[in-house]
């Protein structure tokens, strides 16, 4: 049962910032933000609400001899449907995750396999590409090395659009490949990985940098890839001192290099905090979807088998092809499903 209590001053708060909306003065984009995220809830409410006076007013036919015979026609039906809205609801009142909307920093990696690694992360970051290009997404590279035969040494780059962090937050963690490497001639299938991770998007009031914690240093820039060199000493490296944590940049502007050096140390620093709150919250917890462990290996692509596996929530899809081509829909809404599913739990427990 949802309590109706909740859902009384949820839908009081939303009247009342409509109200406020439509008058004027006070924080208007504070209001419009509010508002916007309370809509479907509220949405969710009044179906619910309207299917609970649906069922009491058929209740009361049942006392009019003309009018029982519809009544028992329709109370079944409406009756059945109260699990479904309920879920819903319960599902919309969950505590949203504040960087859902945001824009994500996408990093992939190689990890143990050698070139075959290398390879994989570049087939990787063709998939999210791919994944953001359906979505309308933008994704600009910002940090790109590549190896001689076109894989990835390590990729940085900033997805934006709708929705982007909400939908991929659950892409961190170590990816493994199983197939026959095209640097291999004896046919043999070839385990290797990659790690990617996905990092909200931070803002300078997220996450205060003292200019006395970093250092920043200056050197030759070749691009991507190593194809052509830039003659000027236009990279930038910003090491930021309490942590270690070190962000490279190559593009031909300095003051570009900086800017964008600064933005993805922030979304680390921003993602190490919000993982330090979340085990926090958790203790030693780490059975949860989106725990974050970026040593944590999540799914598992058998290209002989054409078969992917999510470890995570034991999904497997038999269309590889596919996946790789970006069709990444149907694992996005499990794993959402399975983490929404996790925190009802947890909030019945």
């Amino acid at each position: 049962m949802v309590p109706l209590d909740r859902l009384a001053q949820i839908t009081d708060r939303f009247e009342y910032l409509e109200a406020a909306m439509s008058q004027g003065g006070g924080d208007i984009a504070a209001q419009g933000r509010e508002y916007a995220e309370l809509r479907p809830i509220v949405a969710e409410i009044r179906e619910y609400r309207a299917l609970l006076d649906g069922i009491a007013e058929a209740e009361a036919m049942l006392a009019d001899p003309e009018m029982r015979e519809l009544a028992e026609e329709e109370l079944p039906v409406l009756r059945k449907r109260i699990p479904e809205v309920e879920e819903s609801l319960r599902v919309a009142l969950l505590p949203k995750d504040a960087a859902d909307g945001r824009p994500a920093i996408l990093e992939i990696r190689p990890g143990t396999g050698g070139e075959e690694a290398s390879l994989f992360a570049a087939d990787l970051m063709r998939m999210y590409q791919r994944f953001a290009e359906a979505r309308g997404w933008s994704f600009d590279v910002v940090e790109r090395a590549e190896t001689e035969l076109g894989g990835l040494r390590e990729l940085v780059a900033n997805i934006r659009g709708e929705g982007v962090f909400a939908a991929l937050k659950f892409e961190s963690g170590v990816h493994r490949v199983q197939r026959v490497p095209t640097t291999e001639s004896g046919g043999r299938i070839h385990t290797s990985a990659a790690t990617v991770a996905v990092l909200p998007e931070a803002q300078e009031v997220d996450i205060a940098i003292d200019p006395g914690d970093i250092r920043i240093d200056t050197m030759r820039a070749s691009g991507a890839g190593g194809q052509h060199v830039n003659t000027t000493d236009s990279a930038v490296r910003i090491t930021h001192l309490p942590t270690g944590i070190v962000v490279t940049s190559s593009e031909k502007s300095q003051h570009r290099n900086r800017e964008i050096a600064m933005q993805v140390l922030r979304a680390r620093l921003y993602d190490a905090e919000r993982q330090r709150m979340a085990d926090e919250r958790a203790g030693a917890r780490k059975s949860q979807v989106g725990s974050g462990d970026r040593s944590e290996r999540i799914r598992t692509y058998n290209f002989p088998q054409g078969r992917m596996t999510d470890h995570r929530i034991n999904l497997t899809l038999y269309k590889l092809d596919q996946v790789m081509q970006g069709d990444l829909d149907e694992i996005v809404s499990a794993l959402t499903a399975e983490d929404q599913a996790a925190r009802l739990a947890e909030m019945d427990g």
